[in-house]
């Protein structure tokens, strides 16, 4: 039987399979089954993620994204999302970043905050349950 919570998803979005790995494992850790949790291991394959949960009904709460990826960075990736979905919340997590990509994903993509990676795991999870509305 499926339940309210179980129609709300939290994707991540990272080019290492590993970073998708700890962050979900993270988020399943501190959150439980409050959330979906899905991956995508680039921008293209995300959007793809994306359209088919809300078509299936689920609910995007948010999404957690890497800057640096191949094809479409972040920034962009995040302004598209907001463009076709703008209630999806978003968090850039990134090693490398230039200060106009953050500029440019707060303001035409409303992103959340800018995390650095490596990611300090109580200021990742307070941006989390903000976007959620968990606090």
């Amino acid at each position: 039987m499926e339940t309210e919570t179980s129609r709300n998803a939290i994707l991540c979005v990272d080019d290492e399979a590993i970073i998708l790995i700890t962050l979900q494992k993270e988020l399943r850790k501190q959150l439980g089954n409050l959330f979906q949790y899905e991956t995508a291991l680039n921008a293209e394959e995300a959007m793809e993620v994306i359209d088919d949960l809300v078509s299936a009904g689920v609910n995007v709460i948010l999404i957690l994204s890497d800057w640096l990826m191949p094809g479409i960075k972040g920034d962009e990736f995040l302004i598209l999302v907001h463009q076709k979905y703008p209630n999806i919340r978003s968090i850039l997590i990134t090693g490398h970043v230039d200060a106009a990509a953050v500029d440019r994903v707060k303001k035409e993509a409303g992103t959340y905050t800018v995390i650095p990676k490596p990611w300090d795991v109580n200021k990742l999870m307070d941006a989390v349950r903000v976007c959620c509305n968990l606090n």
